[in-house]
């Protein structure tokens, strides 16, 4: 049976505790937190007559510290994040009971999400309660983003975290509260500590139960305990901590100790774990029976007085209710729009125009690296815009600018504020990023995502939350973010210093992927995504960053290159080879030795994989009739599959012959040179591929 960590208190009369509280405040908290339980039982009554509300997880036993949550954010300022049991905080933050039907219903009109997300996932960006995705704890790196955020910016908002206690056990809430502490950030962490993760008990969690034992070591960090279901006890603890993160020392902790009065949702069967006795002492704990008892034992108010509130309370209820209920409910014809933020730079041009307007772009002065340009790019784009940020691993160390030099001389331009290291911690890294973005709409932030691509894989679960952040709210809010990873083989780097990852994030909705493998493309793709709202994944080929390969002039600043538009590399007759990133090169190489032979190739840079070029491929394959696939990764699972698809779905009367593809070996890459170039794709692969294609 579960133990409380925090004995509960006896409240105590008004007057008695520090701030005076008035019995009209009291008898409002009474009313609030009776609108909101009469509310989360109607919840569970829609589920029952299947109108809707098909995740319900209830709030009782959660109320005080919810309450005392809600009402102590300075409304349509501070910044909320909230979780799935949260009803009585936003309805004590300001969503109305027919804005929280509409989101338990699904409706067209819920301000969260327009009934894209789940029910239970309460919102209203417009008054800065944020749209939380459903992975529990998640939303605390982005509380400590927005928190970063108000500190860059000198704001006075705070942001708040609140969550369960079974969240803290993932590893990156570890990683924002040790970022918030050690940029003494103003963010508030508040753990509902209700004893049970679904049915595992805390024990099983923790090797403390109070849940904040654990974080006493944290430099910075006030700590502060309450009986989560005693308004009274958690109101002063909130202003405590909420002054404490305002004075800029740094974050604060509230530990809740709650109850949960019913199963933890809809799905849950409680008694299959639970007791009759620990349930009988989850109820005797009810914050609003305890609440009502003490208003009548105070002469506060009559049973009269309180069951005249209760009438009004639930004569509100019904009349929100209905209105919600006869909202519209979301059109099916919807759903494709939201997934991208913007294709502003989705070029109209024919690929043969866009060509002579490049040439004319171009500065014939000055011919850079792939490295050089990316870097020049850069600080191009943060003297632009002042509300552009950088940070990653190695960054900002004095004149070393990350591990490849990428952003050389940045620290010193545009200073620490904007350019600045983050942890080893790549999910803290893209996690932040998102929260950032959210205090202001003209802010974009570049993150190196990792030091390669290889070691990206911890951020994959804040990738796809922020890929789909703007279709989850329903385009109420779309994180400017560009990931910047170092990609590919090539460099005799081994295992985790070769990977290429495009395949693995290419089926994410609302990403725009992009590979440049020449400099002028580089520069390009870079400013095009600092001039689109939403996420681009920048893979940066480092094998091409210092050769002379990928040397080319460099654009002038007011030419981007679009997402979406591939680049003909080379004109061809007998075949079309279509490729991205490191064996462009490989395949005009090969390209021109079949020349010799009397083969004539054309060679098609995607430039962009998300969204790839489809009528450019279109054009290609109708003008030679077969196609070559080739791509760096693995052959299985590769992102040529879905390229010789398309063309084997879309163009299949155009060729005259199968679809070849041509990629690395579906096994690991080996560090010792021999190894490499066994596994990855070559030049001789390509050519004795493109061969037997045209000779077929």
């Amino acid at each position: 049976m579960y133990t409380p960590t925090h004995p509960p208190i006896e409240f105590h009369p008004l007057g008695e505790r520090p701030g005076h509280i008035t019995p009209e405040t009291v008898r409002d908290w009474y009313r609030l937190m009776h609108l909101g339980r009469s509310l989360d039982e109607k919840a569970a009554r829609y589920l029952k007559m299947s109108k809707g509300w098909s995740y319900h997880a209830p709030c009782a036993g959660h109320e005080g510290i919810q309450l005392a949550l809600g009402l102590s954010l300075d409304r349509g300022r501070d910044f909320l994040f909230p979780y799935y049991r949260d009803l009585v905080t936003v309805l004590a933050a300001g969503l109305t009971v027919e804005e929280i039907v509409l989101n338990g219903l699904s409706k067209a009109t819920d301000p969260a999400s327009g009934g894209r997300h789940m029910s239970n996932h309460f919102a209203k960006p417009s008054m800065r309660i944020q749209n939380v995705s459903s992975c529990v704890g998640s939303h605390s790196l982005h509380a400590v983003g927005v928190a970063r955020a108000i500190h860059r910016f000198e704001g006075d908002e705070v942001a708040v975290y609140s969550s369960g206690e079974s969240a803290t056990s993932e590893g990156y809430f570890y990683e924002a509260l040790s970022g918030a502490c050690r940029e003494r950030l103003p963010v508030v962490f508040v753990l509902q500590n209700n004893g049970y993760a679904i049915s595992v008990p805390v024990h099983e969690q923790s090797a403390n139960t109070n849940i904040a034992d654990n974080f006493h070591g944290f430099r910075n960090l006030l700590v502060l305990n309450c009986d989560g279901t005693s308004i009274f006890d958690s109101w002063e603890v909130m202003q405590q901590a909420m002054a404490y993160a305002r004075s800029g020392e740094g974050p604060a902790m509230v530990h809740a100790d709650c109850v949960r009065i019913g199963a933890h949702s809809n799905s849950d069967r409680h008694e299959l774990y639970r007791d009759e006795v620990e349930l009988g002492e989850a109820r005797r704990r009810d914050p609003l029976i305890r609440l009502r008892a003490f208003l009548i034992t105070e002469a506060i108010c009559t049973d009269d007085e309180l069951e005249t509130i209760e009438a009004e309370n639930l004569r509100q209820l019904e009349e929100e209710s209905a209105r919600a209920e006869a909202a519209p409910e979301p059109d099916p014809a919807t759903v494709r729009k939201f997934v991208n933020a913007d294709d502003t730079h989705v070029c109209p041009l024919s690929n043969e125009k866009y060509v002579t307007l490049m040439a004319k772009h171009a500065d014939e002065d000055e011919s850079l690296t792939l490295r050089e340009a990316i870097n020049r790019a850069l600080i191009e784009e943060f003297r632009r815009n002042p509300s552009t940020f950088l940070w990653g691993q190695d960054v900002a160390s004095r004149e070393k600018g990350g591990v490849f030099n990428v952003t050389k001389g940045m620290l010193q331009e545009f200073g620490n504020n904007r350019v600045f290291n983050a942890p080893i911690a790549e999910d803290f890294i893209l996690g932040t990023a998102n929260g950032f973005c959210r205090y202001s709409d003209d802010i974009w932030v570049v993150v190196e995502g990792a030091e390669f691509a290889d070691y990206f894989w911890p951020a994959m679960e804040q990738l796809v939350n922020t890929a789909h952040e703007y279709w989850r709210s329903n385009g109420q809010f779309a994180p400017n973010i560009i990931v910047r990873l170092a990609s590919g083989g090539y460099i005799q780097g081994g295992i985790y210093h070769s990977q290429s990852i495009e395949a693995a994030i290419a089926n994410i909705p609302g990403l725009r992927i992009v590979m440049p493998a020449f400099a002028d493309d580089a520069a390009g793709l870079l400013r095009c995504a600092f001039r689109t709202r939403g996420v681009t994944v920048y893979l940066e080929p480092k094998y091409l960053y210092n050769h002379p390969w990928a040397r080319s002039q460099f654009p002038r600043p007011e030419l981007c290159v679009p997402v979406g538009r591939a680049r003909v590399r080379r004109e061809g007759t007998d075949l079309s080879i279509i490729t991205y990133g490191n064996p462009v090169h490989l395949a005009l190489h090969a390209a021109d030795r079949l020349s010799a032979a009397g083969v004539s190739c054309e060679v098609l840079d995607l430039r962009t994989i998300i969204p790839y070029d489809r009528e450019a491929i279109a054009v290609t394959v109708r003008k030679t009739g077969k196609a070559l696939v080739v791509h760096e990764a693995g052959r299985t699972g590769g992102f040529g599959g879905e390229l010789a698809a398309y063309i084997g779905e879309e163009l299949f009367e155009y060729l005259d012959a199968p679809v070849r593809r041509v990629a690395s070996l579906d096994t690991p890459v080996g560090f010792a040179r021999v190894l490499e170039q066994a596994v990855l794709v070559g030049e001789d692969n390509i050519h004795d591929a493109a061969l037997a294609l045209a000779r077929y």
